[in-house]
């Protein structure tokens, strides 16, 4: 005697139903559903309250068929060799352009540097190109009153900054096109 079927055990038992697949949007689905209105007097738009049952959003539904379609290819799946592959070398891109920023930051803070000490000495000397050393040094009483930091003072001046439009609202000289678009009567 053989044993019963297990088909209509497994058709109507919670135990046996197929697992089914969670959906990425299903919480999208359930921030999208109208509320459900009971009272008499709604001040919902009569076309909303004259639907029954539930509205799914067009956009989610559309994502859903094309993420599920049967003639989508299914997603992309590396080795382990490939991945590690795929690893190395963004790796190594990453070190390069970690490399390229410090070299620029290296680049632009030597800048920085050379400009500040070039306003430092501008800021210590005279109208004479000498310093306080210098000029004690040399025996001479230190530099009196708006002497010292003249140039550094002339330097940093902003006049005439702000007279016209900024820079950036200047219009670029470029070639206007001809009047007429084209030249029918040109020969070789």
């Amino acid at each position: 005697m053989q044993p019963p079927s297990m088909a209509l055990l497994r058709a109507f038992s919670p135990l046996w139903k197929a697992p089914i697949r969670p959906s990425i949007f299903s919480g999208l689905l359930q921030t999208h559903q109208p509320q459900q209105h009971t009272a008499d007097f709604s001040s919902t738009a009569p076309r909303c309250k004259r639907k029954k049952g539930k509205r799914t959003d067009m956009r989610i539904t559309n994502i859903r068929y094309h993420l599920f379609h049967p003639m989508t290819p299914r997603p992309l799946r590396w080795s382990r060799n490939r991945h590690l592959r795929h690893w190395t070398i963004h790796r190594a891109w990453q070190l390069y352009q970690h490399n390229l920023r410090h070299k620029r930051d290296e680049e632009l803070q030597k800048q920085y540097f050379s400009m500040y000490n070039a306003c430092e000495a501008l800021r210590n000397i005279d109208n004479y190109g000498l310093t306080a050393e210098d000029r004690t040094a040399m025996g001479e009483p230190p530099s009196e009153g708006k002497e010292t930091g003249r140039l550094y003072r002339i330097a940093m001046l902003k006049r005439g900054m702000w007279n016209g439009p900024p820079i950036e609202y200047a219009r670029i000289q470029t070639d206007t096109p001809p009047r007429n678009g084209w030249n029918h009567q040109w020969t070789r």
